[in-house]
């Protein structure tokens, strides 16, 4: 699991663990069964506070990515590929939807917006 945390960042620093650990799950790179790290040793090795960690662990469990074994840990879910693009999806249109509202209160138009994401992809 590889987690980079960005102090400066706007987003809060569980949504960035949120993020880099649902992509990864998500990409294939954790696979299912992988076993997270416990919440004390990944807030530790982050230099992070546990309760940011828990929070993060459990967004992930809410979006169905994980599962929590009381005493044994929390395990990457069994997904299958469509589960997983379902999720994805889903994910990805729950941020394009504050983004669109962000366009949108700079009065961008749809035509506008998407010239923007074009030269930025």
């Amino acid at each position: 699991m590889n987690i980079a945390i960005s102090n400066t960042s706007e987003k809060p620093i569980y949504q960035q663990l949120f993020e880099q650990i649902s992509a990864q799950i998500l990409g294939g790179r954790l696979d299912s069964g992988y076993c997270l790290p416990p919440i004390r040793q990944a807030a530790q090795e982050l230099g992070i506070s546990v309760i940011t960690v828990k929070k993060a662990w459990e967004e992930l469990e809410r979006s169905g990515l994980i599962h929590t074994m009381t005493g044994k840990g929390c395990f990457v879910a069994e997904l299958t590929p469509d589960q997983k693009l379902q999720i994805r999806n889903e994910m990805i249109l729950e941020q394009m939807i504050r983004d669109v509202s962000y366009y949108k209160s700079f009065d961008l138009t749809l035509d506008e917006t998407i010239e923007m994401l074009k030269k930025i992809y």
